[in-house]
């Protein structure tokens, strides 16, 4: 997908790195101006991935648009450096060694039937009840799991659910796509 054009991309990544060095610097309080770039404007939904010498620091994201893109890329750039749980709050240290990944998502699409997904293009989202876990299409390239070993994870890793819930027919499964940036 190349749905975003290399000034959008640039102010995109601005925004991220503005908001995690404010936090850094300090201010809480910053927010992003309204930018000029009507992409920029659209309810989509983000994931932002950071990364030091190729191995995850932080990764945090919506699965559904709830806000103008550049307020979910500074949130979620936020979220990913201080509010993971799996990690510690980043420091400025590792902020100079940090590789930032922003993933916008299409719309969630439901499937009847896990076959429906084409790995490493298809994102995937699964839920039952309170349950629910997602991995990003780029999950299956990194790990170079097939179709079976990136749902069995997806579900007991991510869900909490039993590593065969996919072929549940009372099992919710949603697949996207995203632009990487």
């Amino acid at each position: 997908m190349n749905y975003y054009n290399n000034d959008e991309r640039e102010a995109i990544f601005e925004i991220a790195d503005e908001s995690i060095l404010s936090i850094l610097n300090g201010d809480k309080s910053w927010k992003p101006a309204v930018p000029e770039l009507p992409k920029l404007l659209e309810e989509r939904a983000v994931f932002v991935t950071l990364k030091i010498d190729g191995d995850l620091r932080g990764c945090i994201g919506e699965m559904v648009a709830s806000k103008p893109l550049y307020l979910a890329v500074a949130e979620m750039a936020r979220s990913a450096a201080f509010k993971d749980p799996r990690f510690r709050p980043l420091s400025k240290i590792e902020y100079e060694e940090i590789d930032i990944e922003i993933s916008v998502l299409t719309p969630m699409q439901k499937i009847n039937s896990y076959l429906d997904i084409e790995l490493g293009v298809d994102g995937v989202w699964i839920r039952k009840g309170a349950r629910s876990g997602v991995f990003l299409p780029q999950v299956a390239t990194e790990t170079g799991w097939d179709l079976d070993t990136f749902l069995r994870n997806l579900c007991t890793h991510k869900a909490g659910l039993p590593q065969d819930a996919y072929k549940d027919p009372t099992v919710e499964i949603y697949k996207y796509q995203v632009e990487i940036l």
